[in-house]
């Protein structure tokens, strides 16, 4: 565990939990050193994590944030599964706390719009470019990880999982992605206040557009005619006294709470979010102008005491390679 420089007595916590479980033994707690220029306080940490590993000659290393609470087969797992698959990269999409109306709004709808930028069918195929990870839980091969030089070669990345999933998959690397199921991977991270989730949208939702104020520009059109247009238009029925635009406009409508439903569902809260949808994808789209202008007033990719301002956007490989 590297400690990177934590004001709340992080390193005493874990030694007395691994002392009370008779694993003191089992736990190297590093004292972080200062970051250099260049890097982002994630990566750092990461890269001095690993380079203590490598005193174990470790076949895999597992890169996961420090609020993820693991069931006790998930590690078997996901070795099992790279060893099943040859995979140079294993990623899960940990459970995000819903708890309350937010959070239980916003977090399935996180989960969809994550999974809409990057369809993991398509980053699991080995044929597309497409590449994406959940930086919460990462299991990586350490000759992969020597070989691409990780996480060194994307040292000033913010969006860090998807920029390594990225770089494994440029260097012709197999990589699988999937959710995880309930137990497996938990984020205690709490969700419950909006702020929580704006601040972890905002913090990288313009680096992820590559500070460019045309694609900022066109994901809020995007954004206002996929998720608006259709309850505005069957919701003005009466003004503009269009019913089979109304009809149509309630049908778009319908088809986008019915695509919403499963993960919903598989969050365990009500049907009746899923008309909401709208309602939710007008927030994240205010979030993300709000990470833009975070960005132009010098304060982008705020996160734990720091400010990332200049962070690059993650690395997408050119082409596919082979496996």
């Amino acid at each position: 565990m590297v400690d990177d420089a934590s004001s709340d007595g992080t390193a005493q916590i874990a030694r007395a939990a691994a002392a009370d479980i008779g694993a003191a033994d089992r736990l190297t707690v590093l004292a972080g050193a200062p970051l250099p220029a260049g890097w982002t306080g994630k990566l750092w940490a990461q890269a001095q994590g690993i380079a203590a590993a490598r005193t174990w000659a470790p076949t895999y290393l597992l890169l996961c944030d420090a609020d993820i609470a693991f069931g006790p087969e998930t590690l078997s797992r996901l070795v099992a599964r790279a060893e099943a698959g040859r995979l140079d990269l294993v990623s899960l999409m940990s459970r995000l706390d819903a708890r309350g109306f937010w959070a239980g709004l916003l977090i399935p709808a996180f989960i969809l719009f994550f999974q809409k930028l990057y369809p993991f069918a398509w980053s699991n195929d080995p044929a597309r470019r497409t590449a994406a990870a959940a930086g919460g839980v990462m299991l990586l091969r350490a000759e992969t990880a020597g070989a691409c030089d990780l996480p060194e070669a994307i040292r000033g990345t913010l969006i860090d999982d998807c920029a390594l999933a990225a770089t494994v998959k440029r260097a012709s690397g197999r990589i699988w992605i999937g959710l995880a199921d309930e137990g497996a991977a938990t984020s205690l991270r709490d969700n419950r206040s909006i702020g929580s989730i704006w601040s972890m949208v905002a913090r990288t939702a313009y680096a992820q557009l590559r500070h460019s104020p045309v694609l900022l520009a066109g994901t809020l059109l995007g954004m206002a005619w996929l998720y608006l247009a259709a309850p505005a238009l069957a919701l003005a029925s009466p003004l503009h006294g269009d019913w089979r635009a109304g009809a149509l406009g309630l049908l778009g409508w319908a088809l986008m709470a019915l695509a919403f439903a499963p993960t919903l569902k598989d969050y365990r809260k009500a049907l009746w979010r899923a008309p909401l949808l709208p309602f939710a994808g007008a927030l994240y789209a205010t979030m993300t102008f709000s990470s833009a202008w975070n960005h132009w007033m010098k304060r982008g990719g705020r996160w734990k005491g720091r400010t990332y301002p200049d962070c690059r956007y993650p690395a997408f490989p050119r082409r596919a390679g082979a496996a």
